[in-house]
C-alpha cells in the first residue's frame, strides 16, 4: 500500500510539472506569433504540431492537452487520497490491535508501574498520535522528498546557476526544523502527561460518585477538573506561541527565494539566455511550488514532536518486556479429568456433584518482592513454605497487610516468585504451560469484577464453549441460581457496568459460578466473604461449601469462620508464617490466632 502511494503521487507530480511545461511552451508560442523575432518555442520531445496548422488550433490542441492531464490529475489526487486514508486506518487498527493485544500479555509488574489512566490515554488518544505520524509525516514526507527530486531535477535541466542561486537558503530551513524540534518536544512530552492527569481525574471522579456526592464534594471536584485542563491549555498555549513564530519565519525565507528569481532570471531573459514561457514562467511555478513544498516542511516538523510524543508512549507498551510468559519448552499439564455430572444419589434426589483429579500446590522457602524503583525494597513474603495435597484445604489467615492475597497470586503465576519454587503436582510452574496452569486453576478475588454483559455471559466468561445447562449447573452449585431466577430476565439479565444493580454477595456468587464452570481441580479464594452482611455471608458460605468437593483449595479470609474447617491453617504476619496447624491446634496455642478468634467472638457477643 506505501508504494502505491509513492507510484500515485509520482504520477501526479509528473502531470503537474507537464501541465507547466505545456502552458509555457504555449506562452513561448503566442509571443513567437506575435514578434517573429522572439526566439521559437521548444516543443517537449520535440513533437511540434504539423507547419500548416493555424495558430488557433495550435493553442486549442495544447489547452486540451493541458485540460487532460488537468482531469487525470485530478482523479490522480482522488486515488492518492483514498490509498493514503486506506494506509493510515490500516495502521490505525492494527496498531490498536497490537497494543491490545500486547496489554493482555503482559505481567500485573507493568500495570503495577502504570496508572490505568495513562494505559487507556495510550490506547485511545496517542494510538490515534501514530495515526497522525503516519499520515502527517511518513505519507508527507514521502511526498515532499518525490515532489522536490522532480522539481529539482527539472529546475536543474533549465537553468543550473539560475537554480542554486534561488535555493541558497534552504539550508537555513533544515535548521529551522531542527531548532524548532528541540524547543517544543519536552513541551509536547509534558503536555501528554498533563492529558494523562486529566484522563485520570475524570475516571475516578466517575468511579468514585458515590462518595463525592456522599460527602458534598461536587465543588472542589469540578475545580480540581477545571485545574487539571487550564494546565493543558496554559501547556498547549506556549506550544502554540511557538508554531506562530516559526512558520511565518520559514514563510519568510521562501519568498527570498522569488524576488531572486524575479531580478536573476528577468535578467536572463532580457538577455535572450532563458525563455520567457518554457523558462521564467515554469521556473516561478516550479519555485513556487518547490516553496510550497518546503513549507509543508514547518508543519511536518511540528507534527513530528506532537505525534512522536505519543508514538513513543505507545511503543513504550509494545516494546515493555513480557516477564512472566510459557518457557519455550514448556511442560504441558494433563487436562484434569474433571467435570460437573449430575449424579443421582440412593436416596432418590438429584444434585449436582463434581468428580474431579484434585493437584497438589507446594511453596518451597518462597520470597516475594514487588519491583519498583527501589532494588532494596522489603519482601511482602519471606520464606513461605507449606505443602497442599490433593483435595485438602488450606486456610490462610492474618491482620491487613501481611501478604495474604499476594501469596494467591503467586500459583497462577501473575506474579514470580523473587526466590524459591512453587509447584504444581511436583512441577514448578515458571516450567509449566501458560495456558495449561490458569486453566487448572479458579481464582475468586475479593472484588469480583462482572462485565457489562448478561449473566450467563458473566459465568460463561470462563468457558465460552459451555452450554445453558452447564451454566446452571455452575450457578446452582454456587448458590446463585435462586438470585438468578428473579432477575427481569433470569439468565439473560444484562448486569450494569461493573455489576452496579447486583449486590456485592451476588457478585460473589456469581464469580464463584465463573469459576466453577471451568472445572478447576484448584481453587483460590481471596477473601470472598469480605465487606458483605451475615446472610450473604452464610450463602457465600455454603457456595464455597460446595465448590470446594474435591478441589485443592487455598482459601484466604480474615474471618474465622471462613477458615476454621480447613484441613490446615497457616497464620501469616508480617509476610511470614508465624503459626500453622488445625483450628483446634491453634487456638490452643494462644498466639494471633487466638487473639483473632477472640475478638470475632467479642464482637459478635459470644464468649
Amino acid at each position: 500500500m506505501c508504494l502505491v502511494v509513492v507510484g500515485l503521487n509520482l504520477l501526479l507530480v509528473i502531470f503537474t510539472v507537464s501541465g507547466l511545461g505545456l502552458i509555457g511552451v504555449a506562452i513561448d508560442y503566442l509571443r513567437h506569433h506575435l514578434d517573429s523575432a522572439s526566439p521559437l518555442p521548444q516543443w517537449p520531445l520535440g513533437i511540434a504540431p504539423p507547419g500548416n496548422w493555424p495558430s488557433m488550433a495550435v493553442v486549442t490542441a495544447i489547452a486540451g492537452t493541458v485540460l487532460g492531464l488537468a482531469l487525470l490529475g485530478a482523479a490522480l489526487k482522488y486515488a492518492t487520497a483514498v490509498a493514503t486514508a486506506a494506509l493510515s486506518q490500516r495502521v490505525l487498527v492494527q496498531l490498536r490491535t497490537d497494543v491490545y493485544d500486547k496489554l493482555q500479555r503482559l505481567s500485573f509488574h507493568f500495570f503495577d508501574a502504570n496508572p490505568s489512566s495513562s494505559l487507556i490515554n495510550r490506547a485511545a488518544g496517542d494510538v490515534q498520535a501514530v495515526h497522525t505520524f503516519v499520515d502527517g509525516v511518513i505519507v508527507k514526507v514521502l511526498v515532499v522528498v518525490l515532489t522536490l527530486s522532480v522539481y529539482l531535477t527539472y529546475m536543474f535541466s533549465m537553468h543550473v546557476p539560475l537554480t542554486v542561486i534561488c535555493l541558497l537558503s534552504s539550508p537555513l530551513l533544515g535548521y529551522g526544523a531542527v531548532l524548532f524540534s528541540r524547543i517544543v518536544q519536552p513541551q509536547y512530552r509534558e503536555a501528554s502527561r498533563l492529558v494523562d492527569d486529566l484522563v485520570r481525574t475524570l475516571v475516578e471522579n466517575v468511579q468514585g460518585q458515590h462518595v463525592v456526592k456522599g460527602f458534598a464534594r461536587e465543588r472542589e471536584e469540578i475545580a480540581k477538573f477545571h485545574e487539571a485542563n487550564q494546565k493543558i491549555h496554559q501547556q498547549k498555549r506556549g506550544i502554540f506561541w511557538g508554531i506562530s513564530v516559526y512558520q511565518p519565519l520559514m514563510g519568510l525565507l521562501t519568498q527570498w527565494n522569488m524576488l531572486v528569481l524575479m531580478g536573476y532570471g528577468g535578467y536572463l531573459v532580457i538577455n535572450g539566455q532563458l525563455q520567457l514561457g518554457a523558462g521564467l514562467f515554469v521556473f516561478a511555478n516550479l519555485l513556487h511550488e518547490f516553496d510550497n513544498q518546503v513549507g509543508q516542511i514547518t508543519n511536518i516538523a511540528n507534527t513530528i514532536q506532537s505525534s512522536l510524543t505519543g508514538a513513543g508512549r505507545v511503543f513504550e507498551v509494545l516494546d515493555a518486556p513480557i516477564d512472566i510468559q510459557s518457557p519455550l519448552d514448556a511442560v504441558r499439564l494433563p487436562p484434569s479429568e474433571c467435570c460437573l455430572v449430575s449424579r443421582k444419589p440412593q436416596g432418590g434426589s438429584r444434585r449436582d456433584s463434581p468428580t474431579l483429579h484434585a493437584r497438589s500446590v507446594r511453596f518451597d522457602h518462597v520470597t516475594f518482592a514487588y519491583h519498583n524503583s527501589d532494588d532494596n525494597s522489603d519482601p511482602v513474603l519471606r520464606d513461605i513454605s507449606f505443602d497442599v495435597a490433593p483435595g485438602q484445604c488450606l486456610g490462610i489467615i492474618g491482620e491487613t497487610g501481611t501478604g495474604k492475597s499476594t501469596l494467591l497470586s503467586l500459583p497462577a503465576r501473575f506474579y514470580d516468585a523473587s526466590s524459591g519454587v512453587v509447584r504444581i503436582d511436583g512441577i514448578d510452574v515458571r516450567q509449566l504451560d501458560m495456558d495449561d496452569l490458569r486453566r487448572n486453576i479458579g481464582l475468586v478475588f475479593q472484588e469480583s469484577f462482572v462485565f457489562s454483559d448478561t449473566v450467563a455471559a458473566n459465568i460463561a466468561f470462563s468457558h465460552p464453549e459451555a452450554n445453558h445447562e452447564q451454566i446452571e449447573r455452575a450457578a446452582r452449585l454456587a448458590t446463585a441460581d435462586r438470585f438468578i431466577q428473579e432477575l427481569p430476565d433470569g439468565y439473560h439479565t444484562v448486569v450494569g457496568e461493573y455489576g452496579s444493580n447486583l449486590s456485592g454477595g451476588q457478585r460473589q456468587r456469581l464469580a464463584i459460578a465463573r469459576a466453577l464452570l471451568l472445572d478447576p481441580p484448584i481453587l483460590l479464594l481471596d477473601d470472598a466473604t469480605a465487606s458483605v452482611d451475615p446472610e450473604t455471608e452464610h450463602d457465600i458460605h455454603a457456595a464455597i461449601s460446595s465448590a470446594m468437593q474435591g478441589r485443592t483449595t487455598l482459601i484466604v479470609s480474615n474471618r474465622i469462620s471462613t477458615v476454621r474447617d480447613a484441613d490446615h491453617i497457616i497464620v501469616l504476619n508480617e509476610g511470614q508464617i508465624v503459626e500453622s496447624g488445625t483450628h483446634d491446634e491453634l487456638l490452643t496455642q494462644g498466639g494471633i490466632y487466638r487473639r483473632l478468634a477472640e475478638l470475632q467472638c467479642a464482637d459478635m457477643g459470644q464468649t
